[in-house]
């Protein structure tokens, strides 16, 4: 969305709301919002990625923010390149100064044509990248503008999952595998990860169809139902659902569902121990959603419908944090590459 000159991509309204001043950015409209479940409600609210996104117009531009969640990690980058700069956003607005740094147009204007041409950003486009908190924007100071379509990449990528696909445990969020992929592909990326709450809610998967701002999708379907307590009935139900509407509103866009990657579920003798509220390994919820994809595509006749074993991605568990089911940065940018690999093929990239 356009919001002041700036793009606010990932984010879908800027509403204001009676808790503080400014405008709480989310990523699902407040009228998808409010039908979701309230784990889903509650991180939708959670940038997961977002970007505020211009180019200057003056020498610098200043952005105020806040946020009225944890702590949100603004990271600067221009284009492609990092800027090296991180700010913490917490509960006091805090203003962000934001400006090309010494010399970089001389520099990236020197690359080679067949550099810069293949560059997904104009290296001068600023994006501010958001990860974890509730954001709000108080103010912006400065002359800016919005990026036109040759700045960006030409084809976006949209994924929905859990907190994996959230990236709840990267450093940055650039690091996650989401946007790891995203990066190895060239692509733009629509984070729609819900952090502990992928559900597979049927308002989600039709707000998903309805939009039509990208052009291949993943869905990660789904630890968080194992842990929620969900049957392989339930699973297979809300999947099938929820699949079939994004891939039959889209016969044309790729969709790859991605089953569950390997956790500590997958290891224990006794899954009751370590996850009690599972009502069937993950191995057995992998099968299903594997079996939900084949039915769709034979039913619906969708041949952009394919299935992606987890396993195949998350392919080293030493890259996991101690709870031995979030990745942290080595496993996540393993991840994005085994992904991108699998992906390539299908989307034509």
């Amino acid at each position: 969305m356009i919001f002041k000159n700036m793009e606010l991509h990932n984010i879908a309204e800027a509403n204001q709301t009676e808790e503080r001043s400014g405008f709480r950015l989310q990523r699902v409209p407040e009228s998808v919002r409010v039908l979701l479940e309230e784990p889903a409600r509650n991180k939708t609210l959670n940038p997961g990625g977002a970007e505020i996104r211009f180019f200057l117009q003056e020498e610098k531009a200043r952005i105020t923010l806040s946020s009225s969640g944890d702590v949100c990690l603004a990271r600067l980058f221009f284009g492609t390149f990092d800027s090296r700069l991180t700010w913490e956003i917490g509960h006091e607005p805090v203003t962000l100064t934001v400006e090309l740094p010494e010399n970089f147009r001389r520099k990236h204007e020197s690359l080679p044509p067949y550099i810069r041409e293949n560059l997904p950003f104009h290296p001068e486009l600023c994006r501010i990248v958001l990860f974890h908190g509730v954001v709000h924007i108080h103010s912006i100071e400065g002359e800016v503008r919005q990026p036109d379509r040759e700045s960006t990449p030409v084809r976006t990528m949209l994924s929905y999952g859990t907190s994996i696909t959230h990236g709840s445990a990267a450093t940055g969020f650039h690091l996650t595998y989401a946007a790891q992929t995203a990066w190895r592909l060239g692509v733009d990326l629509i984070n729609l990860g819900v952090g502990g709450a992928c559900r597979c809610e049927r308002d989600f998967g039709e707000y998903i169809a309805s939009r039509d701002d990208w052009d291949f999708a993943t869905l990660s379907l789904s630890v968080n139902m194992i842990g929620a307590g969900f049957t392989l009935c339930e699973f297979r139900e809300r999947t099938k659902y929820l699949i079939g509407k994004i891939a039959g509103a889209h016969p044309k866009k790729p969709v790859a569902c991605i089953s569950v990657f390997p956790y500590f579920g997958d290891w224990g003798d006794n899954l009751s121990e370590l996850q009690p509220t599972a009502k069937a390994s993950p191995e057995e919820f992998r099968r299903a959603l594997e079996q939900v994809v084949s039915e769709l595509v034979s039913e619906l006749d969708l041949s952009n419908l394919h299935f992606i074993k987890g396993p195949d991605v998350l392919t080293n568990i030493g890259g996991l944090t101690v709870d031995i089911i979030h990745p942290a940065d080595l496993a996540m940018i393993l991840m994005g590459e085994n992904l991108a690999k699998q992906l390539k093929p299908l989307v034509g990239v």
